[in-house]
């Protein structure tokens, strides 16, 4: 737990601007305005908050569900808003349905290098069908099948990510070298879903690979995100439940010998954001933090009125540790 410290802030941009996906009489439309979400992204640097994730979706229309409005493609999000953020984590959705392995690590890895150390990756282990209806599964996966596919599908992804070691390439024209063949590792991946060979022709992340942020949890999924995520989002429950789940998470990464603080855990918040709560369940090593989940529109309440209480109490950061997303969660990769 980051308890001996401060708490980690996350805001997850949801897509509307209040419960009923209408914009304000006057106000900018969020759904289209990119220079609203770019006001958006640089207030809550200015407040230093950990990242900003961003939804995305490739739904099916369909008369069972309504599709909510998602803001633009959120990689593309991700690359438009590193050129007007410098510190904030961003953090970008993107479907393992919807996209190959090999394409959306090679994406992730040059958001990183473009943003210079601050891009995610959020990933889900929750499978929509109607997405999988748009890309040649009209019945989708099973929930076994789409867990073991996710599975193999993320390790083949942070596999690519580890590729090239720090230096590894040259650009030596007069010894006519690109690389150094000992410092790059070819994947060769043959498994059930995926056949993938490597290496990325990207360079190593700055912060060594983008940040994996993992949800969509269930019982089953605990140990691949114990394995594999940096960042685990859990919904909120009671105080005690939060703080079993949090404390199992942590120990099953141990398992896999990762450090415990290696996994950070953040609860999804939802609506008035109770500050006596959030202290509660920080305190009590229920988690390392929170991912507040709001319409643009509400970030300014949360940022003129909660953070500074926060912050008054001891609970939040002033300023960043560092420049990369790993060095604001105190991950390892940090700042290189």
């Amino acid at each position: 737990m980051d308890n001996g410290a401060t708490m980690h802030l996350a805001v997850s941009l949801l897509p509307g601007n209040a419960s009923s996906n209408e914009p304000p009489a006057g106000g900018p439309d969020f759904s289209t305005d990119f220079s609203a979400l770019a006001r958006f992204a640089q207030k809550a640097e200015a407040a230093g908050l950990d990242m900003v994730l961003l939804a995305d979706a490739a739904l099916a229309s369909g008369e069972d569900a309504p599709n909510q409005p998602v803001c633009f493609e959120a990689t593309t999000l991700l690359a438009a808003l590193a050129t007007v953020t410098s510190r904030i984590g961003l953090v970008a959705a993107a479907s393992t349905i919807a996209n190959q392995p090999y394409n959306l690590a090679r994406r992730f890895a040059s958001l990183d290098i473009v943003s210079h150390g601050r891009a995610g990756w959020s990933a889900t282990m929750a499978q929509d069908p109607r997405e999988a209806a748009n890309f040649s599964r009209p019945d989708g996966f099973s929930t076994d099948e789409f867990r073991r596919r996710t599975e193999e599908y993320i390790g083949i992804v942070q596999g690519l990510w580890n590729g090239w070691d720090a230096e590894a390439l040259l650009f030596d024209k007069s010894g006519g070298r690109f690389h150094d063949p000992e410092k790059m590792h070819l994947l060769d991946h043959k498994g059930e879903y995926f056949s993938v060979r490597g290496p990325l022709n990207v360079a190593r992340s700055p912060q060594d690979m983008p940040v994996l942020v993992l949800s969509g949890l269930l019982e089953p999924d605990t140990d691949i995100a114990a394995r594999a995520a940096d960042v685990i989002l859990l919904d909120e429950g009671s105080a005690e439940d939060t703080k079993l789940h949090c404390h199992d998470l942590k120990r099953r990464a141990a398992a896999c010998r990762r450090e415990p603080e290696a996994v950070k855990v953040l609860i999804n918040v939802r609506g008035d954001v109770v500050v006596d709560r959030l202290e509660l369940l920080f305190q009590s090593e229920s988690c390392d933090g929170f991912n507040i989940l709001m319409p643009p529109s509400a970030l300014d309440d949360f940022v003129d009125r909660v953070l500074p209480d926060l912050c008054r109490r001891g609970l939040f950061r002033q300023g960043y540790r560092g420049a990369t997303l790993r060095s604001h969660l105190g991950l390892a990769g940090g700042d290189r």
